[in-house]
């Protein structure tokens, strides 16, 4: 049995992650080396290593965490609307301010889940799933036929063209910042109701 983290522990694991979001963020995947991490710390390699065993790990535990904040924040933002199309153009609004307001994170993701070492996952379809993330919303569009609120359609494929359309926005954005994403939210959600009422 593994004995419990100190406080110290944690946020010396938080201070590398934080560090390995800003480099992977700015500098890509490849382009990160344990030693930067480490550097950027201030700390050495080996300490970086004790917390986790490796740079794969190290990734994962940081897309974990980003995970865990955007959903904390999607749900945040979704639970307790009054109905299914409030819950619905929250979580679309939601998505989209999450990843504006958090640049860092979602070049994080897209770099841990595109990149790998011989560079197929990019032309494997299904192999960057973003955490099961459609899931949910495939539930919330669920409750909202149950309720009688949405016409009848697959609720997977549906998720999923909007999970896809929220995406596509966002990717958009990165290349093209100049884009106004406070705009192009209120299409998406108009694209949305059309679609699901």
């Amino acid at each position: 049995m593994s004995r419990p983290t100190t406080f110290t522990e944690r946020a010396r694991r938080e201070q590398i992650i934080e560090c390995t979001i800003d480099l992977i963020s700015t500098k890509g995947y490849r382009g990160t080396s344990l030693s930067a991490i480490a550097e950027a710390a201030g700390i050495s390699k080996a300490a970086v290593l004790y917390h986790f065993s490796s740079k794969e790990n190290l990734a994962q535990a940081a897309l974990e965490q980003v995970f865990e904040q955007f959903g904390d924040y999607v749900r945040a933002r979704v639970d307790h609307q009054p109905d299914a199309r409030s819950a619905i153009t929250a979580y679309v609004r939601a998505m989209i301010s999450y990843q504006s307001a958090h640049r860092r994170h979602v070049r994080l993701i897209t770099e841990v889940l595109l990149d790998d070492a011989n560079g197929t996952k990019l032309k494997a379809p299904g192999s960057h799933d973003a955490g099961g993330r459609w899931q949910g919303l495939a539930e919330l569009l669920e409750d909202g036929q149950r309720a009688g609120e949405l016409r009848e359609f697959d609720t997977t494929t549906v998720a999923l063209a909007i999970g896809g359309a929220i995406d596509g926005v966002v990717s958009h954005w990165l290349a093209h910042p100049e884009l106004d994403l406070d705009a192009a939210a209120d299409e998406v959600e108009r694209f949305v109701l059309a679609a699901i009422t």
